[in-house]
């Protein structure tokens, strides 16, 4: 128990004062040392506050910076998308004019065609390729011209449509994205230090991996613009071309239909002309048949009245053939009797050669006639092709603006 009690230590009254004196001058040091602290805490919070608030007021202005960016790069994405959405309702106007223009040139062609197989029903000697027929070729091949060309600008269209919507497509996926900004950076613009929806976030402080640099920003919206506006571009060049095309292939088709149907109307005259003239010469054979039958039936006639006078001479001769003895006599009478036996058998070998002639000649009138009729049937039949069934098909044509 002695060793586990100690008695405290003893110390001198100059050891007494020498601590009290340590203790005053360390507790004067850290005063000082506080006051100084203190000092430099209120320094630097005013230096701070005054940061804070310099970078708070920059950000806020670089904010409002941003949204004026925003909302310039908006409106000329607004003005270009207004100016493409209209062209591209202005394109699918023309777009169906071209549609239209090419569904109308069915049924001059199918006329055409129509009016290429009739004809070929025309016979003889009128199925000749005659200008009406190089005319409706030439008709069919511009029709078909027209077609083809139409059908390309067709495709011209479809594809430009295509791109246009392409631009317009970006045009409003680059303004939502903006609008988004907007929104976004105009709520960050109204945060206030007192706001109730501030938190804390450490590892909001940094840069995204995937972010872009202001300059990539401007490009990517000043790339879709000049993209929108050279299809826009584009398509108001197409659409000058589809309207000079739709006036063009119009007047072609119109001006060869203009020549066709005169070519029409000129071999219409023509075998009308030529139908007129074959009835009249017809006429003319038939009266001339008329007056051959007549002629041969007056030398038939002719031939028959020569019978009674042969028989009158004939008998005479014989008769004086029995005249006796020397009444037998080769006098005048005799002479005369013969000789008129002769004369009558020239007369009816000169009345049937004639016979034979009228026969013949009538014959050939007759084949004549024929033919003629044959060939006035032949015209008849061109002309029932030409001026009623093309004719009438081709007044149905109408070859319109589109």
């Amino acid at each position: 128990m002695a060793r586990l009690v100690t008695a405290p230590t003893r110390f001198t009254h100059e050891d007494w004062t020498r601590s009290n004196l340590t203790k005053y001058a360390n507790a004067d040091v850290e005063r000082q040392q506080a006051e100084r602290l203190i000092a430099e805490s209120d320094r630097l919070k005013g230096e701070t506050a005054k940061k804070t608030e310099k970078t708070q007021a920059d950000v806020d202005k670089k904010l409002e910076q941003r949204l004026n960016d925003i909302r310039y790069w908006k409106t000329e994405l607004d003005d270009k998308l207004k100016g493409i959405t209209k062209e591209i309702e202005n394109l699918e106007a023309f777009k169906q004019r071209v549609d239209k223009a090419l569904q109308a040139t069915e049924e001059p062609l199918h006329i055409a065609r129509m009016c290429l197989a009739n004809r070929e029903k025309r016979v003889g000697i009128d199925l000749v390729h005659d200008d009406v027929q190089k005319e409706l070729l030439k008709e069919v091949e511009t029709i078909e011209g027209v077609q083809n060309l139409l059908r390309r600008t067709l495709e011209q269209a479809t594809e430009q449509l295509r791109l246009n919507r392409k631009a317009k497509y970006q045009l409003d996926k680059d303004l939502k994205d903006k609008l988004g900004a907007q929104n976004i950076d105009e709520y960050c613009e109204n945060l206030r230090n007192n706001s109730q929806n501030i938190h804390f976030n450490d590892s909001a402080a940094v840069i995204e991996p995937n972010s872009v640099s202001p300059e990539q920003w401007q490009d990517f919206s000043n790339d879709n613009i000049n993209y929108a506006e050279r299809e826009r571009m584009n398509s108001v060049d197409l659409r000058s071309s589809i309207d000079g095309l739709l006036q063009q292939t119009s007047n072609d088709m119109r001006k060869q239909e203009d020549d066709t149907n005169e070519a029409f109307a000129n071999r219409i005259w023509e075998c009308k002309d030529t139908k007129g003239k074959l009835e009249d010469n017809l006429n003319k054979v038939i009266a001339q048949i008329k007056e051959q039958e007549e002629n041969i039936a007056t030398l038939e006639l002719a031939i028959q009245a020569k019978e009674a006078p042969m028989k009158v001479a004939q008998t005479r001769l014989e008769t004086r053939q029995h005249r006796p003895n020397v009444e037998l006599c080769r006098d005048a009478v005799q002479y005369k009797l013969i000789e008129e036996v002769n004369e009558i058998s020239d007369s009816v070998a000169q009345l049937q050669a004639r016979l034979r002639d009228a026969n013949s000649s009538l014959k050939g009138l007759v084949r004549n006639q024929l033919e003629l009729e044959e060939d006035i049937a032949v015209k008849a039949n061109t002309l029932f092709i030409d001026e009623v069934e093309c004719m009438g098909m081709r007044k149905s044509i109408n070859i319109q603006n589109f």
